[in-house]
């Protein structure tokens, strides 16, 4: 959560037309389905101590795990352009405060290539570096860039509320940011679209959270970390972004509801530098976390013995800028053709994972026959491949695509991963336990 997009995913969740109790409400059924959901993927990967990729070769066969990991790597590349690109835009609100003469090279308009100006250019390809740096150096650094991400951005919060406090007086805070609308068994469709979107913004790292789960040293550690890092801290956290934001009101005159331009408004050069930058690192650090580390252990996955864990990762990172995520965030419409498209058949691969393991395997996993392509090893399946796990990621993906594409089914495109996971799970259980 601790990201520029946390930060305004969390807020429009109080613009809804919901009370400030239904929408809090609405978070903690949200994250909580979340936290089950995590600690239920974690598993697997923590008791045998390999990623989701691998984990995935129980299901899908040893070769047919490449289909999830690379469904999943090419939805993390994406949102890895496009994070990197607004921390970089947080970035260039301090580069421009402290140098107002770059402004010109902030126009696309007189320096610009391929729809970014050339102070853009400069400040996505430091962060590009920063972040292939603390990614290469191993997961070690990565778990204390995290352990400094966190507690920084929660002081920079604390400070912002503060002083925001400070300027409007403990009267002006409004839990609710927008005007309720919906009320009675009105706000129903609308709390439960709420709880989907919780879910959804977490969909991509919950279903390779095995990624991080297999370094636990139980998985009594793996659901503590989880208690305090999804429930608790979400709740805190949107709290204060509310806070925050509803006080951008009487402050500055309108609702902000982007935290970087909040800060660029403080009185204070020294105040501004240092939120920017603080939103800046915890982007980059959810970044590497959430995008980064996912497609490095998937494309791995597809040839071990020709790419490592490293280079899988700097393909993703190469990716990330050959998409130009720029454009992408500039166009909404490619986003939602794009992402959602490609988020439908995240559920899917989560019903087929979850079903395997838990409901046709019984939590039994045979790890050596993870690692070899001796037709004798019981996850061979067909040359490697495993037909009832394709089929069943297809189905699920059709039906959970369909609301997107099609108008007449809109509505329904925000359950689109709960759709998924439901037909992917249902179909993947009883076509093998038929062939059993």
């Amino acid at each position: 959560m601790h990201s520029v997009g946390g930060y305004v995913t969390a807020g429009s969740l109080f613009m809804l037309g919901l009370s400030s109790w239904q929408v809090l409400l609405a978070l903690v059924v949200g994250i909580g389905i979340v936290n089950v959901f995590c600690n239920l993927v974690a598993k697997p990967s923590q008791v045998t101590g390999v990623p989701y990729p691998v984990i995935c070769r129980a299901s899908f066969g040893v070769l047919g795990a490449n289909v999830p990991a690379i469904i999943r790597g090419l939805i993390a590349v994406a949102w890895y352009g496009i994070q990197t690109y607004l921390a970089s835009a947080a970035l260039n609100v301090v580069l421009l405060k402290l140098f107002p003469a770059l402004m010109p090279y902030a126009d696309v308009q007189q320096y610009g290539f391929l729809g970014l100006p050339l102070l853009g250019w400069g400040s996505f390809a430091l962060l590009w570096l920063v972040q292939a740096a603390v990614f290469w150096t191993g997961m070690e650094t990565i778990r204390r860039f995290i352990d400094f991400c966190g507690p920084a951005v929660y002081v920079v919060m604390f400070l912002l509320t503060g002083y925001l406090i400070y300027r409007a007086g403990w009267g002006a805070i409004d839990l609710s940011l927008g005007e309720v609308r919906h009320t009675g068994l009105a706000s129903l469709p609308v709390m439960l679209g709420a709880i989907a979107l919780v879910v959804s913004y977490f969909s991509g790292p919950m279903l390779n959270f095995g990624d991080f789960s297999r370094y636990g040293r139980s998985f009594a550690a793996v659901k503590r970390g989880n208690l305090l890092g999804l429930p608790v801290n979400f709740l805190v956290f949107s709290v204060l972004v509310v806070v925050t934001t509803s006080l951008t009101l009487p402050v500055f005159g309108e609702l902000i509801t982007d935290p970087v331009e909040t800060v660029a408004r403080v009185d204070s050069t020294f105040a501004i530098v240092l939120g920017a930058l603080t939103f800046t690192v915890a982007t980059i650090g959810i970044n590497i976390v959430a995008n980064f580390i996912s497609p490095a252990f998937d494309f791995s996955n597809v040839s071990p013995q020709r790419i490592s864990w490293r280079a899988g990762g700097m393909i993703a990172a190469v990716g990330s800028v050959l998409i130009t995520p720029w454009n992408l965030y500039n166009s909404p419409e490619v986003i939602h053709y794009t992402l959602e498209v490609l988020g439908a058949f995240i559920g899917p691969l989560f019903g087929v994972l979850i079903a395997d393991y838990y409901l046709v395997r019984k939590q039994k996993v045979v790890v050596d026959d993870l690692f070899t392509m001796s037709p004798d090893g019981r996850y061979h399946y067909r040359k490697g491949y495993n037909p009832k796990a394709i089929a069943a990621t297809a189905a699920g993906a059709v039906v959970a695509v369909a609301p997107v594409l099609v108008s007449a089914l809109a509505p329904a495109a925000q359950y689109s991963w709960f759709i998924g996971m439901a037909v992917g799970l249902a179909v993947y259980t009883l076509a093998s336990r038929r062939s059993r």
